[in-house]
């Protein structure tokens, strides 16, 4: 194996472009990129390629994008690389693949396994209300993000904050930490430790779980409105059968109560309007009707001639809402 090891880079959407970018800027040997397909996308289903290729091929390197597991194994083999590198990759690596490189294979999770193991880990730390999370740098294994650690960093996490700002904090954490492990691994001072702690999943977002319901606390409200900033949007059901998307809410101390859940609670005009839950109330600042455009919640609520005590929030379709 050589002195310097030589890496191959998985990753796909836009979340792991700084990655390779640190990695190029470290002056890493990178044999080359391994990438999604490319997707058709949009009404007119225009084939897009990935934000990831376009990062690699804007340094010259070399790019793949192997369509299924056989292709995979295939790519890695015919790249050759000491280590592999993967960010947010989308597919899981099987064994055959992960034996490949004399180094294995090392990924940069967004959370501190093993907590929220699986594909959406910032959102469910926002929507489950965590203070703290981090990133975490580990070896593939044939698991769910089982595998052992080898670099990890901690950060608290902003009673307001949403999951573009967390993910851009861990991103600048996770640039640096991924780096520092592969040099350590270049330089064999890198110790692998097995993941200690409750393990606790955390599951590509299903569409029912973006349904606010009345029943909700309004931390819990709130919660799932800034851990779905990204998508799927938080949204609710009005009592007349439009879906609603919540783009922007906030949750103000001493908020006003009053009224049943779901209900209208306060309006500001030019502002926005709180809306009651189980515990207390949340101010609704931008709305976006389905179908149309982002507008003002307050003159959305103009617009539906509600004001202070109509009902706003019916329950979510049955089964949704409400899983954790």
């Amino acid at each position: 194996m050589r002195s310097v090891p030589r890496l191959a880079f998985l990753g796909t959407p836009s979340v792991a472009c700084p990655f390779l970018e640190a990695l190029v800027s470290a002056g890493f040997d990178l044999a080359g990129v391994i990438a999604q397909p490319d997707r058709p996308v949009g009404r007119g289903m225009k084939l897009c390629c990935p934000p990831v290729k376009d990062s690699a091929l804007a340094h010259k390197l070399r790019v793949l994008q192997p369509g299924s597991g056989a292709e995979l194994r295939d790519a890695v083999a015919e790249l050759k690389p000491d280590l592999g590198v993967a960010v947010a990759y989308g597919r899981l690596i099987k064994k055959e693949v992960l034996s490949l490189p004399p180094l294995g294979f090392i990924n940069l999770h967004f959370s501190l396994l093993p907590k929220y193991r699986g594909a959406a880990p910032v959102q469910w730390t926002l929507m489950n209300g965590e203070r703290e999370t981090g990133v975490t740098v580990f070896r593939l294994d044939e698991g769910m993000d089982t595998g052992p650690v080898v670099a990890s960093a901690r950060t608290p996490v902003g009673p307001d904050e949403d999951a573009p700002a967390l993910f851009a904090r861990l991103t600048e954490l996770g640039r640096g930490l991924l780096v520092s492990a592969v040099r350590d691994m270049a330089e064999g001072r890198a110790s692998f430790v097995p993941q200690a702690g409750e393990p606790s999943q955390a599951p590509k977002i299903k569409p029912a779980l973006s349904f606010l319901s009345p029943s909700m606390t309004a931390a819990e409200a709130f919660n799932r409105v800034r851990g779905l900033a990204c998508g799927p949007r938080a949204r609710f059901l009005t009592p007349g059968g439009p879906v609603v998307q919540v783009m922007k809410a906030s949750l103000p101390a001493g908020a006003p109560a009053g009224g049943p859940p779901g209900s209208v609670v306060r309006v500001e005009a030019g502002k926005g309007f709180f809306v009651r839950f189980s515990d207390g109330s949340l101010f609704f600042e931008e709305l976006k009707p389905e179908g149309r455009k982002t507008v003002g919640a307050a003159d959305f609520l103009n617009g539906a001639r509600l004001g202070p005590g109509d009902a706003l929030l019916a329950a979510p379709p049955a089964g949704e809402g409400l899983e954790k």
